[in-house]
């Protein structure tokens, strides 16, 4: 199964009061083509129910669903796979619990790159590369010389996330990236079908 090339990651708080459910649908009227559910305030029976409403929507475009973190979130709601951040459980493990369903794993250092790969994810996402606020917890931004390093280091593919705008697209491809992760670039934006789009053509021309 392929790695996503313009990865949505939610954040209904960013909205602006718009349902997510709406927001997701525009995005995906965009381009988007891997969208990870990723409310951690929600229970697991919210979380499950919202699953079960994005699922259809991202089959109707083709794209595939993940969950954050919560594996048996996934399996309930039959999506397409899982997204682990860097301090959950072993990947090891989770790969083995989701056979073929895809495994996307987060990282903000080359080392938990490498890792990821070892234990078996199908695609990795790091970051912050650019300054964000929404990963300022995670310390400076990484910048462009360690993303190239860590597409260097693995056979998986990397994408790239952090205060990632359309302008930023041919750079992080530029060094290896095989795609990106956004959240306030579609969640936040004022038209998400349009910003998605934007993004979408960026990475088109970036990756020929």
């Amino acid at each position: 199964m392929s790695a996503p090339r313009l990865y949505l990651i939610t954040d209904r708080h960013q909205t602006g009061g718009r349902p997510l459910l709406e927001v997701v649908a525009a995005a995906l009227r965009g381009g988007v083509d891997a969208v990870q559910l990723r409310e951690k305030d929600l229970n697991a029976r919210e979380l499950l129910a919202l699953a079960r409403s994005l699922l259809p929507l991202c089959r109707q475009h083709g794209a595939r669903l993940l969950i954050n973190d919560r594996i048996d979130v996934a399996l309930a709601a039959e999506a397409d796979g899982v997204h682990l951040p860097a301090s959950s459980f072993a990947g090891a493990d989770a790969r083995r619990l989701l056979r073929r369903r895809l495994l996307g794993v987060s990282a903000h250092t080359i080392a938990e790159v490498a890792e990821a790969a070892g234990a078996g994810a199908d695609f990795v996402v790091l970051g912050p590369i650019y300054t964000t606020p929404s990963k300022a917890s995670y310390g400076p931004p990484l910048g462009l010389a360690i993303l190239a390093e860590a597409v260097r280091r693995v056979p998986i593919p990397v994408l790239a996330l952090g205060g990632i705008t359309r302008e930023h697209v041919s750079a992080v491809c530029g060094q290896g990236a095989a795609g990106i992760a956004v959240i306030r670039a579609i969640c936040a934006a004022p038209e998400p079908t349009a910003a998605a789009a934007e993004l979408r053509a960026e990475l088109l021309r970036a990756l020929q």
